[in-house]
């Protein structure tokens, strides 16, 4: 590999010692190929350029990530029980370090037009079904890290339902890290697609054992047919040394819905791109984010919503809290096409600084070319209001406790949106357990 950003990244894709996954298939050759020229010729964002205006790759770089080689056999479902939220009831997809690992999963019984199963084991059994679907929303032309992604990809989750198909209980899918010698970035591909009228929950957890440094580079391609609804939770616990990056790509036809909640509150560096664009009239897309940033941690969203076409909604809703020297960044597009009439689109991103020494860098921005729209942005940033704090303490109630108590109604209207009461209880447990323990200045 040549250029700046083939020398800064060719351990992410350095050879694996039991063979590329989908080895001899000549049109996933051909994405790889393209994917490592668009790698060289993108060279290593600076933060000259506007996309990584606010965050640099230094940190990122300096770890010298080098490709998952080896998959974890030796663990037992023992061994991540207090991983898993016991009153969740879903099919279980566990990864390990990019892998799909079955013997830690519980797919259970799936209804007729459901497919739920590995890529690796898809593309050695019935290849000519990823043919369209890789790359079919992302595209050709990706970003950086998409591109890397696509070039060294090893696993990842499918899942395929037919017209009409509906899954009645959610795919939970736990991307598990596990700490090794050296360290290792993995690089899941994600493909959800599903036909007209189908409906289905998916919850992706980002989770750890330990506290290891790592780094994951997933990508997921979400395909809505007419009429189709996915409900959709994100939900990043990762260890306090894990660098983290997800491309999220999403397109919906006519009449499609999407609900996205997306809860960052771990790792030492993560950076999120959601991509939403619509194919077809009356389509919804409705996207909420909370992120949680203390010391050393940087979380970093970027969304871009293109409404292509007319008569589409969208909401994007974040809200951020940012403690002792925490820092993140929010930086949302919305593009509104020329012919995109009776657009209806809203964004906004509060945050809530605990301590001086905290930061946020966010910008809302709207492209309207259309002239019959409803548009809106609009952004905060602000403290705990001293009345309120004043209000809780006259009660009676200690300063640290009343701050927390603050801090979790302001983040009560995202968790509240979690599509089940038993991750809403675990996540709202988190966050309080993260601010009883936040550093204030």
């Amino acid at each position: 590999m040549n250029g700046a950003a083939s020398t800064s990244f060719d351990t992410w894709l350095s050879a694996r010692t039991d063979g590329e996954i989908g080895a001899g298939l000549d049109w996933l050759e051909a994405h790889r190929r393209n994917a490592l020229d668009q790698v060289r010729e993108q060279g290593v964002p600076g933060t000259k350029q506007e996309a990584w205006r606010y965050t640099s790759l230094k940190r990122l770089i300096e770890q010298g990530f080098a490709r998952v080689e080896d998959e974890v056999t030796a663990l037992q479902l023992i061994d991540i029980e207090e991983l898993l939220i016991p009153e969740l009831d879903s099919h279980r997809v566990v990864m390990v370090n990019g892998r799909y690992t079955p013997s830690l999963s519980a797919l259970g019984d799936l209804p007729r037009g459901v497919r739920v199963t590995g890529l690796r084991a898809l593309l050695a059994s019935d290849p000519d079904a990823l043919r369209e679907r890789l790359n079919g929303v992302a595209g050709e032309s990706q970003p950086l890290f998409a591109a890397l992604n696509t070039a060294g990809l090893d696993d990842g989750l499918v899942v395929l339902l037919d017209r009409g198909a509906i899954l009645e209980r959610p795919i939970e899918l736990i991307h598990l890290s596990v700490g090794m010698d050296e360290p290792r970035v993995a690089q899941p591909r994600h493909l959800v697609s599903l036909a007209d009228g189908a409906q289905a929950t998916l919850i992706e957890r980002y989770v750890s054992l330990g506290e290891s440094l790592y780094c994951t580079n997933s990508v997921l391609e979400l395909s809505l047919g007419r009429d189709a609804v996915l409900k959709h939770d994100r939900i990043q616990i990762e260890s306090p040394n894990a660098f983290h990056i997800t491309g999220l790509y999403l397109n919906q036809d006519a009449n499609s819905r999407y609900v996205g909640v997306n809860i960052g509150l771990g790792g030492a560096w993560a950076r999120t791109d959601l991509v939403t664009r619509f194919s077809g009239q009356h389509a919804e897309c409705d996207l909420q984010g909370l992120y949680l940033a203390g010391d050393r941690q940087l979380i970093d969203y970027h969304i871009d919503v293109d409404h292509a076409v007319p008569a589409c909604s969208s909401r994007e809703t974040f809200k951020g809290i940012l403690y002792g020297k925490g820092r993140a960044v929010f930086d949302g597009r919305v593009v509104v096409a020329k012919d995109a009439q009776k657009t209806d689109a809203a964004m906004s991103n509060k945050n809530l600084m605990l301590s001086e020494n905290a930061e946020v860098d966010t910008k809302p921005q709207l492209e309207i070319n259309a002239d019959d729209v409803k548009c809106s942005h609009g952004t905060t940033v602000g403290q705990i209001e001293p009345e309120k704090l004043f209000y809780l303490r006259s009660r009676g109630i200690s300063a640290p406790l009343a701050r927390r108590m603050l801090c979790l109604g302001f983040a009560e209207e995202i968790i509240d949106a979690l599509h089940s009461d038993a991750l809403r209880e675990a996540v709202s447990e988190e966050v309080g357990r993260r601010l009883e323990t936040a550093p204030l200045t």
